[in-house]
């Protein structure tokens, strides 16, 4: 689900994708990807935004379209709890496993900062 409110506001303000995705501490790739809805875009990452953007996250924020990919066994009728229920633990895999990207991201960029400091 692309994220037209998002792409919106950053286009009418100025903003270029590799302006957001030093924001949030990620590749342009990376941010064109979220911005088009095929990553998520996590919690404190819409919080970075729309601070850098000076508009409330409930003005570019939009729900993600999460794309799960499963076997043949849950999708038939009969195993519909099952297909519930790998559902709700996929989701919650991508997010955890999303935020420690976040975390793994700002510690490269603080062990950065670091070495600078340590090489001058």
């Amino acid at each position: 689900m692309q994220k037209e409110k998002l792409r919106s506001i950053r286009k009418r303000k100025g903003y270029t994708q590799q302006q957001i995705a030093d924001i949030i501490a990620t590749d342009v790739s990376n941010y064109s990807r979220k911005e088009s809805g095929d990553v998520r875009i996590v919690k404190e990452e819409w919080e970075k935004i729309a601070k850098f953007l000076e508009v409330s996250v409930e003005e570019i924020y939009e729900e993600d379209d999460i794309k799960v990919i499963i076997n043949n066994e849950f999708n038939s009728g009969a195993s519909g709890g099952n297909f519930n229920q790998f559902n709700n633990i996929s989701t919650s895999i991508i997010e955890n496993l999303q935020d420690y990207i976040i975390l793994l991201k700002q510690e490269i960029i603080r062990l950065k900062e670091e070495n600078e400091k340590l090489s001058h």
